[in-house]
Protein backbone atom coordinates (compact mmCIF):
# COMPACT_ATOMS: atom_id res chain seq x y z
CA UNK A 1 0.00 0.00 0.00
CA UNK A 2 1.35 3.57 -0.70
CA UNK A 3 1.75 5.97 1.72
CA UNK A 4 1.76 9.49 1.32
CA UNK A 5 3.02 11.97 3.97
CA UNK A 6 0.57 15.11 4.06
CA UNK A 7 3.76 17.32 4.32
CA UNK A 8 5.02 16.25 0.98
CA UNK A 9 1.77 17.31 -0.49
CA UNK A 10 2.09 20.97 0.86
CA UNK A 11 4.50 21.96 -2.02
CA UNK A 12 2.55 20.49 -4.76
CA UNK A 13 -0.24 23.27 -3.99
CA UNK A 14 1.02 25.89 -6.04
CA UNK A 15 2.21 23.88 -8.90
CA UNK A 16 -1.45 21.48 -8.94
CA UNK A 17 -4.10 23.64 -7.46
CA UNK A 18 -7.95 23.02 -7.87
CA UNK A 19 -8.66 19.46 -8.42
CA UNK A 20 -5.21 17.77 -7.24
CA UNK A 21 -5.41 19.31 -3.89
CA UNK A 22 -8.50 17.43 -3.63
CA UNK A 23 -6.86 14.31 -5.03
CA UNK A 24 -3.88 14.60 -2.62
CA UNK A 25 -6.13 15.71 0.64
CA UNK A 26 -8.70 12.52 -0.40
CA UNK A 27 -5.25 10.43 -0.09
CA UNK A 28 -3.48 11.98 2.80
CA UNK A 29 -7.21 11.06 4.54
CA UNK A 30 -7.38 7.81 3.39
CA UNK A 31 -3.58 7.22 4.60
CA UNK A 32 -4.88 8.15 7.81
CA UNK A 33 -7.66 5.70 7.88
CA UNK A 34 -5.63 2.74 7.14
CA UNK A 35 -2.87 3.54 9.60
CA UNK A 36 -5.90 3.80 12.17
CA UNK A 37 -7.34 0.24 11.05
CA UNK A 38 -5.61 -2.15 12.96
CA UNK A 39 -3.64 -4.67 11.15
CA UNK A 40 -3.94 -8.80 10.63
CA UNK A 41 -1.90 -9.51 13.49
CA UNK A 42 -3.79 -6.83 15.52
CA UNK A 43 -6.59 -8.27 14.72
CA UNK A 44 -5.54 -12.07 15.79
CA UNK A 45 -3.91 -10.61 18.85
CA UNK A 46 -7.30 -9.21 19.84
CA UNK A 47 -9.71 -12.47 18.67
CA UNK A 48 -7.36 -14.89 20.61
CA UNK A 49 -7.29 -12.48 23.87
CA UNK A 50 -10.94 -12.76 23.71
CA UNK A 51 -11.12 -16.09 23.29
CA UNK A 52 -8.74 -17.14 25.94
CA UNK A 53 -10.98 -14.78 28.28
CA UNK A 54 -14.16 -16.30 27.44
CA UNK A 55 -15.68 -19.32 29.06
CA UNK A 56 -18.87 -19.29 26.58
CA UNK A 57 -18.89 -22.03 24.17
CA UNK A 58 -20.83 -20.87 21.55
CA UNK A 59 -19.13 -17.21 21.95
CA UNK A 60 -15.71 -18.95 21.68
CA UNK A 61 -17.07 -20.62 18.49
CA UNK A 62 -17.62 -17.48 16.81
CA UNK A 63 -14.55 -16.37 17.67
CA UNK A 64 -12.34 -19.49 16.77
CA UNK A 65 -14.42 -18.90 12.94
CA UNK A 66 -13.26 -15.41 12.84
CA UNK A 67 -9.90 -16.59 13.91
CA UNK A 68 -9.57 -18.87 11.08
CA UNK A 69 -11.18 -16.12 8.53
CA UNK A 70 -7.62 -13.95 8.87
CA UNK A 71 -5.93 -17.24 8.72
CA UNK A 72 -7.36 -18.33 5.80
CA UNK A 73 -6.96 -14.83 3.90
CA UNK A 74 -3.65 -15.12 2.44
CA UNK A 75 -3.47 -11.42 1.27
CA UNK A 76 -2.67 -12.99 -2.02
CA UNK A 77 -6.02 -13.58 -4.45
CA UNK A 78 -4.33 -15.92 -6.47
CA UNK A 79 -2.67 -18.12 -3.03
CA UNK A 80 -6.75 -18.09 -2.29
CA UNK A 81 -7.50 -19.41 -5.47
CA UNK A 82 -5.25 -22.22 -5.04
CA UNK A 83 -6.13 -22.99 -1.45
CA UNK A 84 -9.99 -22.84 -2.57
CA UNK A 85 -8.84 -25.46 -5.60
CA UNK A 86 -6.92 -27.53 -3.20
CA UNK A 87 -10.38 -27.77 -0.83
CA UNK A 88 -12.43 -29.02 -3.77
CA UNK A 89 -10.15 -31.57 -3.94
CA UNK A 90 -9.81 -32.72 -0.61
CA UNK A 91 -13.81 -32.66 -0.53
CA UNK A 92 -13.10 -35.05 -3.14
CA UNK A 93 -11.13 -37.19 -2.30
CA UNK A 94 -8.32 -35.95 -5.22
CA UNK A 95 -5.41 -36.11 -2.83
CA UNK A 96 -2.98 -36.11 -5.36
CA UNK A 97 -4.35 -32.98 -7.00
CA UNK A 98 -4.61 -31.32 -3.46
CA UNK A 99 -1.08 -31.87 -3.10
CA UNK A 100 0.57 -30.94 -5.75
CA UNK A 101 -2.01 -27.61 -5.68
CA UNK A 102 -0.65 -27.07 -2.12
CA UNK A 103 2.98 -27.57 -2.57
CA UNK A 104 2.45 -24.39 -5.16
CA UNK A 105 1.13 -22.63 -2.36
CA UNK A 106 3.85 -23.53 -0.12
CA UNK A 107 6.56 -22.69 -2.84
CA UNK A 108 4.94 -19.45 -3.56
CA UNK A 109 3.85 -17.91 -0.02
CA UNK A 110 6.23 -20.06 2.28
CA UNK A 111 5.70 -17.83 5.40
CA UNK A 112 1.46 -18.71 5.08
CA UNK A 113 0.33 -20.66 7.78
CA UNK A 114 -3.20 -22.16 6.14
CA UNK A 115 -0.61 -23.58 3.69
CA UNK A 116 1.44 -25.75 5.58
CA UNK A 117 -1.95 -26.01 7.91
CA UNK A 118 -4.03 -27.72 4.65
CA UNK A 119 -1.02 -29.60 3.60
CA UNK A 120 -0.82 -31.14 7.40
CA UNK A 121 -4.19 -32.15 7.12
CA UNK A 122 -3.87 -33.96 3.68
CA UNK A 123 -0.80 -35.99 4.68
CA UNK A 124 -3.28 -37.02 7.90
CA UNK A 125 -6.05 -38.00 5.81
CA UNK A 126 -3.44 -39.64 3.56
CA UNK A 127 -2.02 -41.71 6.91
CA UNK A 128 1.27 -39.98 6.35
CA UNK A 129 1.75 -38.77 9.91
CA UNK A 130 5.28 -38.59 9.99
CA UNK A 131 5.01 -35.87 7.31
CA UNK A 132 1.48 -34.20 8.72
CA UNK A 133 4.05 -34.27 12.19
CA UNK A 134 6.59 -32.44 9.99
CA UNK A 135 3.97 -29.42 8.59
CA UNK A 136 2.41 -29.33 12.18
CA UNK A 137 5.30 -27.98 13.50
CA UNK A 138 6.25 -25.72 10.70
CA UNK A 139 2.43 -24.31 10.89
CA UNK A 140 3.29 -23.86 14.61
CA UNK A 141 6.51 -22.16 13.98
CA UNK A 142 4.64 -19.23 11.93
CA UNK A 143 1.55 -19.56 14.70
CA UNK A 144 1.99 -20.77 18.06
CA UNK A 145 -1.44 -20.13 19.05
CA UNK A 146 -2.84 -22.22 16.14
CA UNK A 147 -5.45 -24.44 17.55
CA UNK A 148 -6.08 -26.85 14.77
CA UNK A 149 -2.57 -27.55 14.44
CA UNK A 150 -2.13 -28.22 17.97
CA UNK A 151 -5.58 -30.65 18.00
CA UNK A 152 -3.72 -32.55 14.85
CA UNK A 153 -0.23 -33.07 17.11
CA UNK A 154 -2.71 -34.22 19.56
CA UNK A 155 -4.26 -36.85 17.83
CA UNK A 156 -1.28 -37.89 16.24
CA UNK A 157 0.39 -38.65 19.15
CA UNK A 158 -2.69 -40.38 20.80
CA UNK A 159 -2.48 -42.69 17.43
CA UNK A 160 1.17 -43.41 18.59
CA UNK A 161 0.07 -44.10 21.80
CA UNK A 162 2.51 -41.17 23.15
CA UNK A 163 -0.31 -40.21 25.66
CA UNK A 164 1.78 -38.03 28.05
CA UNK A 165 2.41 -36.26 25.03
CA UNK A 166 -0.78 -36.11 23.76
CA UNK A 167 -1.93 -34.84 27.02
CA UNK A 168 0.74 -32.19 27.00
CA UNK A 169 -0.83 -31.02 23.92
CA UNK A 170 -4.51 -30.65 24.71
CA UNK A 171 -3.22 -28.60 27.72
CA UNK A 172 -1.39 -26.31 25.55
CA UNK A 173 -4.76 -26.54 23.00
CA UNK A 174 -7.20 -25.01 26.21
CA UNK A 175 -4.30 -22.63 27.24
CA UNK A 176 -5.29 -21.12 23.69
CA UNK A 177 -8.24 -21.87 23.62
CA UNK A 178 -9.73 -22.99 27.08
CA UNK A 179 -13.94 -23.42 26.07
CA UNK A 180 -13.39 -25.96 23.61
CA UNK A 181 -15.85 -28.78 24.80
CA UNK A 182 -14.47 -31.16 22.72
CA UNK A 183 -10.49 -30.72 23.81
CA UNK A 184 -12.04 -30.24 27.71
CA UNK A 185 -13.25 -34.02 27.12
CA UNK A 186 -10.04 -35.23 25.75
CA UNK A 187 -7.56 -33.96 28.42
CA UNK A 188 -10.15 -35.33 31.00
CA UNK A 189 -10.43 -38.88 29.29
CA UNK A 190 -6.44 -38.94 28.80
CA UNK A 191 -6.10 -37.77 32.10
CA UNK A 192 -7.83 -40.72 33.61
CA UNK A 193 -6.73 -43.10 31.22
CA UNK A 194 -2.78 -42.06 32.36
CA UNK A 195 -3.96 -42.02 36.07
CA UNK A 196 -5.60 -45.60 35.64
CA UNK A 197 -2.00 -47.05 34.03
CA UNK A 198 0.10 -45.97 36.79
CA UNK A 199 -2.20 -47.93 39.27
Amino acid sequence: MKHFAFALLIPCLAVFPGPSFAAGTERARDTAVSKSLPSPAERLDKLFAELKRTRDADEASSLANRIKSEWSDSGSASINVLIQWADKAMSEKKNAAALDLLEQVIYLAPDYVEGWNRRATLHYVMGSYRKSMSDINRVLAIEPRHFGAIAGMAAILSAAGEDELALRAWERFLDVYPAERKAQQQLKDLTEKIAGSRT
